[in-house]
């Protein structure tokens, strides 16, 4: 690209110096505007590797924040026991638009109910969601992580699990769960929207 450019420049200065001197201001305004584009299409390149250098600095320091960042300690927990009807939680699901249930035996975590789970071992497997019971087919002793657990960690620990929902659980209490999507999208929040921003003022310029 930089040797075309050159290549360019080079032409248009030959042909100035044989021209007469209207068709050479003519070709002066044309190098005038062929560098001018050239210097644009610079700035619009840095700019551009100037804000990723910057979106991923931040992206690196969100993954070292705490889960706690996540979510507010006033969202409710859907929970259901253990006797509840797969029917019963599959509507709660759908009417409250979540992917999980967190299955408690009194105060106790004991399982997750998950629309995988009611897809592979419910609707899969031949079960009647009517009068199968969520203990039957729930995933048992899930795994949970602690509130201080970093962002970084926690998406590490969802992708080698392979699974979706993760409980946030400090003192045998469950204060929460967060989906990988709950955690992808707290990441890239607000960076991608920055990005834009540094690369249209440098189109502006």
């Amino acid at each position: 690209m930089s040797n075309l450019l050159c290549k360019s420049a080079i032409g248009i200065g030959i042909g100035i110096a044989v021209l007469s001197p209207v068709a050479r201001a003519a070709q002066l305004d044309e190098l005038q505007v062929f560098v001018g584009k050239g210097g644009l299409y610079v700035l619009i390149f840095v700019a551009v590797v100037v804000g990723l250098y910057v979106f991923f600095m931040r992206l690196r320091d969100k993954r070292a924040a705490p889960l706690s960042r996540i979510f507010d300690g006033g969202e409710p927990v859907h929970t259901v026991g253990p006797n509840t009807l797969v029917t019963e939680c599959v509507r709660t699901m759908a009417a409250e638009k979540i992917g999980a249930l967190i299955v408690m035996d009194g105060e106790r975590l004991i399982g997750i109910f998950t629309e995988r789970d009611a897809l592979n071992k419910v609707l899969a497997a031949g079960l009647d969601p009517r009068s199968t019971k969520v203990s039957e087919v729930m995933t048992k002793d899930p795994t949970s992580a602690p509130p201080t657990m970093t962002i970084g960690s926690a998406m590490q620990l969802i992708t080698n699990r392979r699974f979706r929902h993760l409980p946030i659980v400090q003192d045998g209490k469950v204060l929460s769960v967060i989906s990988s999507g709950d955690l992808t999208h707290w990441l890239v929040k607000d960076q991608l929207g920055e990005v834009k921003e540094i690369v249209d003022l440098a189109a502006r310029s």
